[in-house]
């Protein structure tokens, strides 16, 4: 599993975290942990890179184009 290190915090934001951490019964990597699981939930969603989805439905008519006719020299 990856690791984070923090440098430089400030002793009054690592207090505040020890009190925390405390407070839900929890050491202080276990509620960093929490801290950072709730963080995450707020993140956006990653972009869907499938593109356009296409659905086919069968009508019953019969199509007069052709693949060529619709793509070009692209259908091949």
């Amino acid at each position: 599993m990856k690791a984070i290190h923090i440098r430089d915090i400030e002793p009054a934001t690592l207090d505040a975290l020890k009190r925390l951490a405390r407070r839900h019964r929890r050491s202080l990597q276990g509620e960093l942990h929490a801290i950072l699981d709730q963080a995450v939930r707020l993140a956006p969603p990653e972009p869907d890179d499938e593109g356009l989805h296409l659905v086919t439905v069968r009508t019953g008519g019969v199509s007069r184009w052709s693949r060529t006719e619709i793509y070009g020299d692209q259908a091949r």
